[in-house]
């Protein structure tokens, strides 16, 4: 059955571009309006409730759904990268694309995405930051081994970033003035990006201990690969483990090849790297770590199965030996070792879920 009343609001940061559609009477309202949300809930209550509302995921977040959420009016997020488009259709525009998810949401075609709250948005926030400093770090780092490699100079021993290796980078002495002063301050940004995401890693480490996801990060850290900083970073991004299974999780964030097929052709492509970016990156990572000769959980697996219960305990040890034989098999048959750690890290997504989703409903189960 129809709702009365279907909104497709397409959000900028300056004006927001409304479209309502009525399917029972065929009435149909546009209007642009400044990106108010108590602006837009004004719109939105002139018309007769029950009604929808749906806007696009991107850079403008979720206040605007909090906000009318709060207010009683039922909106949704959808997600971009599933909104229909025609092959043909070549002219976009912001009441156009109004129209387009207001006759999606009334055909019911929207798919949603998960509005977190204030604080579950916080510690998102939080683990980004630590992925963008990360990456700072790398890209600093590239700069002071490219300026050493064009000038002939190589480092004599094959650990870097050392303590020995800090001290030898601030021996290099140039006889050019500018490239001296170049070499220290890229130096200099190396050793204070190193420091800043010293900061923030203690910073995950006290969160983690405190927020809602204390349970699911102690869980997730039993797996080989995944530390603190992967953890915090895995379980914050996904949030409610309990809304996939232990196949479709590994579909959620990208990790299954794309499919062309027609008739009785089958051609599968690329992983469809759909889903959450950040969340797929982490997995990927500590896919790799599985590929390396394990027997037993080293010192820091036993300590932290010791944090666990038995069930979670008995189930990280399985994915563990799980996984690294799946490795030892991939090896065997010389598969291409990117495309055989992402087959692990499908998997992994899986053993993830395995151990976050029971913490997460059994937490249910005891509020009800």
């Amino acid at each position: 059955m129809f709702e009365h009343t279907f909104i497709g609001l397409d959000v900028h940061a300056v004006n927001v571009a409304g479209h309502a559609l009525n399917p029972g009477t065929g009435e149909i309202s546009a209007h642009t309006m400044a990106a108010d949300p108590a602006m837009v809930l004004e719109w939105v209550r002139r018309f007769e409730p029950p009604v929808k509302v749906a806007y696009e995921s991107g850079p403008t977040g979720f206040v605007l759904a909090r906000y009318l959420q709060a207010a009683g009016i039922n909106c949704v997020v959808a997600a971009s990268s599933k909104l229909l488009r025609a092959p043909g259709d070549r002219v976009k525009t912001d009441r156009r694309d109004a129209r387009v998810l207001a006759e999606m949401l009334a055909v019911g075609s929207v798919v949603q995405v998960h509005i977190p709250d204030p604080d579950e948005e916080a510690l998102r926030d939080l683990a980004r930051l630590r992925s963008g400093a990360a990456k700072d770090l790398a890209h600093a780092r590239q700069h002071v081994n490219a300026i050493l490699l064009r000038h002939g100079i190589r480092y004599p021993n094959d650990s870097r970033w050392t303590k020995e290796h800090r001290l030898w980078l601030h021996r290099q002495r140039f006889d050019e003035p500018a490239l001296q002063f170049t070499y220290d301050a890229d130096v200099e940004q190396a050793e204070l990006l190193a420091a800043h995401l010293a900061r923030i890693d203690k910073q995950i480490t006290a969160t983690a201990g405190l927020c809602r996801y204390s349970r699911v990060i102690d869980a997730l850290m039993c797996l080989r690969g995944i530390q603190m900083t992967t953890a915090f970073g895995l379980a914050v991004e996904i949030g409610d483990w309990t809304r996939f299974t232990g196949s479709s999780i590994g579909a959620y964030l990208g990790l299954v090849p794309s499919e062309s097929s027609s008739g009785q052709s089958r051609h599968q492509g690329p992983i469809t790297k759909a889903g959450n970016t950040y969340a797929r990156k982490l997995l990927i990572e500590a896919a790799w770590v599985h590929r390396r000769p394990y027997a037993r959980p080293g010192e820091r697996l036993l300590r932290q199965l010791d944090v666990v219960g038995p069930a979670t305990r008995i189930r990280a040890l399985e994915g563990n030996h799980r996984l690294h034989h799946k490795w030892e098999h991939f090896d065997e048959r010389h598969k291409m070792s990117v495309k055989a750690n992402i087959a692990i890290a499908r998997e992994l997504a899986g053993w993830c879920w395995s151990l976050a989703a029971p913490l997460q409903q059994g937490e249910r189960m005891n509020v009800a």
